[in-house]
């Protein structure tokens, strides 16, 4: 991989900004079509992003085979994408990686992994994708300016040297994760170049909440509890899962992907929430279960028994709030009826506040970046210069976590650089 140089302009057929997913693939594929290649990457290696996705596994696609039933996830993006995926889908992705000695496996929620369960492998491929096909890759070299002065020239000035092409894919990453180096950069150069830019704002992302029984709760993680938000006190939504709890709030799968939902709440008012630690029980039935484990341990105190009424470790911290604190040192058979069905609320919904989402450093995806409406999506080229190819999270699109954003990559990566 070539580093620095000594200020010569060189001339190629295509130059792509940025070494991440749908980078090395568009590069990738580009040379594989025998078009001469230049990848530029400000870090030192490339992929330093997809090294750490999914929580350093990578989640590499989402095993929806049905492009419709995929592409519904993509909110306002569905249509438009019918003709990227149609060209590029989830099928692809397993032939790709596993055609390279990279075996993935499907886990909850149609989530695939490499078999290996190291995002650095998916790097690799990746790397040996570009390499074999002749990219000349550009590693610690910083783009200072995108230049198209034609429609058959674009000049790319770094800090020590400048380029010459005929085309450009920019595929930079968006904002998350900034200390990977996606720190919004592509959204300058397209916006200098006229594009409207959408901007962006953590997404996929947890949630930070006020209650500190949440925060001592940090690192524990609840299985198929539901959580309902509300909007000035009026029911939303409701959503069913597991739950992480950490020291800023509340995380996994299940929160990330309400985030978007939230954040649109949070612009119109106060946005509260209630756990409910036993959906599957209503009411009737969980006093029911608790006056029978009040009469089995009646002499006992409250306190000894709590962790088989609450979810399992979380006594401790629940002890501390209401009503919970209020019996903690009383006797099981002084619990009054009335201090029992309190229990009982509040088990069937633990309130939380919801003061914001956590930033751009701990979002999965944010979203933000050009409209879809600006981009000829069957060859992901700019309707404003033909010589100019928008791909990944510089497009503006809402999907889930999952694999969706990677197969996004992936997908718009592999289309450009087969038309470029």
């Amino acid at each position: 991989m070539m580093k620095g140089g000594s200020g010569k302009t060189e001339a190629y057929d295509v130059m792509v900004i940025g070494g991440g997913p749908s980078g090395m693939m568009s590069a990738g594929r580009a040379a594989e079509r025998g078009k001469r290649v230049l990848l530029i990457e400000k870090n030192r290696r490339l992929g330093e992003k997809l090294n750490i996705t999914g929580g350093g596994r990578c989640n590499i696609t989402n095993a929806e085979f049905d492009t419709r039933t995929l592409l519904s996830h993509y909110g306002d993006a569905e249509q438009p994408l019918y003709s990227p995926f149609s060209q590029y889908g989830v099928e692809d992705t397993f032939a790709f990686f596993e055609s390279r000695g990279l075996p993935l496996v499907v886990e909850a929620r149609k989530r695939a992994f490499p078999k290996t369960q190291n995002a650095k492998d998916v790097t690799a491929v990746m790397e040996r994708y570009v390499r074999e096909s002749n990219v000349d890759v550009q590693t610690e070299s910083t783009v200072t300016k995108i230049t198209i002065e034609n429609a058959h020239t674009v000049r790319v000035d770094t800090r020590d040297r400048s380029f010459i092409g005929k085309n450009i894919i920019i595929a930079l990453g968006g904002v998350s994760h900034p200390e990977t180096g996606t720190t919004g950069d592509g959204f300058r150069f397209l916006k200098q170049l006229g594009h409207t830019v959408r901007e962006p704002s953590p997404d996929i992302v947890p949630l930070r909440v006020e209650e500190t029984w949440v925060t001592n709760l940090s690192g524990t993680s609840l299985s198929f509890m539901k959580i309902t938000f509300y909007l000035d006190n009026v029911q939303k939504f409701s959503l069913e899962g597991k739950i992480l709890f950490t020291h800023f709030g509340i995380s996994g799968p299940l929160i990330l992907n309400a985030a978007r939902k939230v954040k649109e709440l949070l612009r119109a008012g106060v946005v509260t929430a209630t756990i409910d630690c036993y959906p599957d029980t209503d009411f009737a039935q969980l006093e029911r279960r608790i006056i029978a484990l009040f009469d089995q341990h009646k002499n006992k105190d409250f306190k000894n028994i709590l962790d088989e009424i609450v979810p399992h470790g979380t006594a401790k911290s629940l002890a501390d709030i209401a009503p919970f604190k209020d019996i903690i040192e009383k006797k099981v058979h002084s619990v009054t009826k009335e201090e029992r069905r309190a229990l009982v609320h509040a088990l069937k919904g633990l309130p939380l506040t919801i003061l914001g989402l956590m930033g751009f450093e701990r979002a999965v995806v944010s979203d933000g970046g050009v409209p879809l409406t600006e981009i000829d999506t069957k060859t992901m080229q700019s309707k404003l210069y033909p010589n100019l190819y928008i791909t990944g999270d510089m497009l503006h699109i809402n999907r889930p976590s999952g694999g969706y954003s990677l197969q996004l990559c992936w997908t718009t990566g592999y289309v450009a650089g087969n038309r470029v």
